[in-house]
């Protein structure tokens, strides 16, 4: 069974966790070896140079069933590229709307927020996401 340690039991919330296939977990450790984001395309190179060789279409199918899963997430770049990450990573990021430009943030602005109890059965809160957008200091400077 794969397990996530930044998510309280989450191999209980979503009863199929330990039937991720052998390619779901490969793609999952991929993720959790590296201390970045990974775009399919990324991966699915690392995985060739691993000597993990699957094709880029199972890749990104596979990578949607993780996030099903609730074991990774996915942030999508202006450029329309997406990146992965596993949901134990608190990351946030502000994004340059003019250049694309992304720098993570310092710390979870959303980490202390509790959630509503009433929602707590109703809704299983798995991770969540924030990011900024705006100019970055040089679009900015440019425009002025």
């Amino acid at each position: 069974m794969i397990k996530n340690t930044g998510q309280k039991k989450i191999s209980e919330t979503m009863g199929a966790k330990s039937d991720i296939t052998k390619r779901q977990e490969q793609l999952l450790e991929e993720l959790k070896k590296c201390e970045d984001e990974l775009s399919g395309q990324e991966l699915h190179r690392q995985l060739i140079e691993s000597g993990k060789a699957m094709g880029l279409t199972t890749v990104y199918r596979n990578l949607q069933v993780l996030i099903k899963h609730g074991l990774i997430r996915s942030r999508h770049l202006p450029t329309g590229e997406v990146l992965y990450t596993p949901v134990d990573r608190d990351i946030h990021h502000l994004t340059c709307v003019q250049c694309g430009e992304t720098s993570k943030m310092e710390g979870c602005p959303v980490k202390d927020i509790h959630t509503p109890k009433t929602n707590s059965k109703k809704f299983q809160f798995l991770f969540h996401t924030l990011e900024y957008f705006g100019l970055c200091q040089n679009c900015y400077q440019a425009q002025n």
